[in-house]
């Protein structure tokens, strides 16, 4: 364990201490979980501010007590477990859920030594897909059981994570200590009901843990050309484009994640995934994480993303209903994820995160905006599974040469279902010993399992105001961007929600 450079990555963010090949909790640790596991007759957690001293000393165990939390958070604590919650509500959360939570974290050492176990199965050409940190301008791929998430989020509740280095590598807040303090600094619904979704994910895992897989990526359309990838497209590349349009419909109403369609749903991001999510945000992507919660665990390994980055996450289990948003979000009870599970235990929920411009106001009419929106949008929507039929395409030089190849039929010409036809080129021309996800796709494919995205050509993109409201960005204007991206990527269709937007009222006439 010692020599594997994924772990070592990530070691340093984690509380656990690694000796011998082994990963453990240190043994104050152990019995402090082990007295709470046995419930508040013997651990004597049995209110918030019991359950805040307790994290205390855990903390203490583990030598964060100078790695400072937000100084409301025990107040926080008080506030929400003892007087926002229910006599019955509080009677379970202790007697039931914090038991098991401390179990669930005494098992967490021997759950990542399994994970990195099954890494070393599932390592297949040369991809990784181990715990490790994600750093900007490396693609990769992370798989983690649902249950190990819990472990995870359980110690993000807790408090445990180390924090003084985070910032070094641009890695968002994982901790929850801004929650509960933000609720006690300025106390509004919005955030009660916040956590309230939190709380509920664990109600939830530990009435019937889940069994399934998530994973993460990092997609980055690199600045240079690379082998078996598609580079950071030019100007010239979507002046010169004759890629049709694909279907574009107009939701009028509803909501993203209550779309039934197989599509990559957008998370209008920022470039910290998940955003103020466990702060004070509450507007489309924190109220994503929220009723998603397993979304919170990119939080812990995944640095913020440049212009040529985007981050997707396949299989994360949606916990909570609700109505609102931003002031007016309310937690209104449990959901029932009843989406279909890939051949990976992943259930078919593709959620691709890209972070728009802030505040762009007039800059973002020109061409310098408009390359890193249309590209961002891009970088997010494109497949690299597809790069044999891109390169069929675009036989040169793949992306930013954007000059179709003379000896095929001009794609206008072309009816959209036969320019997106499932493509058995040759890879014999692939040199790098490294091999890229998009590899490992077709390695899959060709033992009869779907890809690592379970990739198909009926995957098309559900949307709406990216970059808009909080962001400042036009509405008009996302919307060709985004329609132009998913149109270059080939996907099949667009479906756009314009959420009431005035200035988009009339989108579905103009498209007719």
């Amino acid at each position: 364990m010692e020599s594997r450079e994924d772990l070592n990555s990530i070691l340093p963010y984690l509380p656990l201490v690694m000796r011998s090949s082994t990963l453990f909790w240190p043994s104050q640790v152990v019995e402090a979980l082990k007295a709470m596991a046995r419930g508040p007759l013997h651990s004597r957690v049995d209110s918030g501010e019991l359950l805040f001293l307790a994290i205390s000393d855990l903390r203490h165990s583990l030598s964060l007590s100078n790695h400072h939390f937000a100084p409301s958070f025990p107040q926080g604590y008080a506030l929400f477990f003892d007087e926002l919650m229910s006599r019955e509500e509080s009677t379970k959360w202790f007697e039931e859920v914090v038991p098991a939570l401390a179990d669930l974290l005494l098992r967490f050492p021997s759950l990542l030594q399994t994970h990195y176990q099954t890494a070393d199965i599932a390592h297949i050409n040369g991809v990784n897909t181990g715990l490790r940190l994600l750093r900007s301008q490396e693609p990769g791929i992370v798989f983690l059981s649902q249950e190990l998430i819990g472990a995870l989020l359980g110690c993000s509740l807790f408090c445990l994570f180390p924090v003084t280095d985070r910032g070094v590598e641009h890695l968002p807040t994982i901790n929850f200590d801004h929650l509960f303090a933000s609720l006690y600094d300025n106390y509004n619904e919005k955030q009660e009901n916040k956590i309230r979704c939190i709380i509920h994910y664990f109600e939830r895992i530990f009435s019937h843990m889940p069994i399934g897989f998530v994973s993460f990526e990092r997609k980055v359309l690199p600045l240079e050309h690379l082998p078996q990838c598609i580079p950071y497209p030019k100007a010239e590349f979507w002046s010169n484009s004759v890629i049709p349009l694909c279907c574009f419909e107009v939701q009028n109403s509803g909501l993203i994640e209550d779309q039934s369609s197989e599509a990559l749903e957008v998370d209008f991001a920022n470039k910290f995934i998940g955003g103020g999510a466990l702060h004070r945000g509450c507007v489309q992507e924190e109220i994503r994480f929220m009723i998603n919660p397993e979304l919170i665990a990119s939080m812990l390994f995944l640095p913020s993303m440049a212009d040529n980055e985007a981050i997707e996450i396949i299989g994360a289990e949606r916990f909570s209903s609700y109505t609102g948003y931003a002031s007016s979000f309310h937690f209104t009870g449990d959901y029932v994820d009843k989406k279909d599970v890939d051949c990976f235990g992943r259930r078919k929920t593709r959620i691709i995160a890209i972070d728009a411009l802030c505040s762009p106001r007039m800059r973002q009419y020109k061409q310098e905006c408009l390359l890193r929106e249309t590209n961002k949008a891009f970088c997010g929507f494109f497949a690299q599974s597809k790069y044999q039929q891109y390169k069929r395409l675009f036989p040169e030089n793949g992306c930013s040469g954007a000059q179709l190849d003379q000896n095929i039929e001009d794609p206008i010409g072309r009816s959209r279902s036969n320019l997106l036809s499932h493509e058995n080129a040759s890879t014999s021309d692939e040199t790098t010993e490294e091999k890229s996800v998009n590899q490992v796709i077709r390695n899959f494919e060709e033992t009869g399992c779907e890809s690592l995205g379970h990739e198909d050509n009926n995957v098309g993109i559900v949307t709406g105001n990216w970059g808009c409201g909080a962001f400042g960005g036009d509405p008009e204007l996302k919307t060709i961007i985004q329609w132009l991206a998913a149109s270059q990527a080939l996907r099949p269709f667009i479906s756009y929600y314009t959420f009431g937007l005035d200035e988009l009222q009339n989108l579905d006439q103009l498209l007719a």
